[in-house]
């Protein structure tokens, strides 16, 4: 279940370095199952568990993209929220995502091109405070000016 954060659009009016916003939630099964669906991506890694017993992870492991999606959701929801362009994301898989895993993920604004409408950010995702995930995303965020 994803968090009650607020929802919506922050302009680039109004968006400072050091905003944070996230969204947690518990990834499931039928995640996994869903993403490998869409994504076609059906590696038995992530949906077979005997065999994941036997990669490096011992035992199955959610999709990378599906927890980036997560920064996604966050950066489309939240912060800039509804209007937002995404430019590009850096990513680096620090750490295995495991279903039933409760993931944390935060974007923190680090520059900001009001000229441009550009919003630089900082990303990661967390399972029990340990970074999963990190990276950094450009964004253009909406603006009052093109309402």
């Amino acid at each position: 279940m994803l968090d009650n954060q607020p929802r919506g659009t922050i302009c680039i009016e109004d968006i400072e370095i050091g905003m944070v916003r996230s969204v947690a939630k518990v990834i499931t099964d039928r995640d996994i199952a869903l993403f490998a669906e869409v994504s076609t991506d059906h590696n038995p890694v992530h949906l077979d568990e005997a065999y994941a017993q036997d990669t490096i992870f011992g035992g199955r492991i959610a999709h990378g993209m599906l927890t980036a999606g997560l920064v996604s959701a966050v950066i489309g929801e939240q912060l800039p929220g509804h209007g937002t362009v995404y430019l590009g994301q850096s990513l680096r898989f620090l750490a295995p995502v495991r279903p039933g895993d409760l993931v944390t993920a935060e974007v923190e604004v680090t520059a900001i091109d009001h000229a441009r409408r550009r919003v630089t950010m900082d990303t990661r995702c967390l399972v029990a405070g340990k970074k999963v995930l990190a990276g950094e995303a450009l964004v253009m965020a909406p603006s009052r000016k093109f309402d």
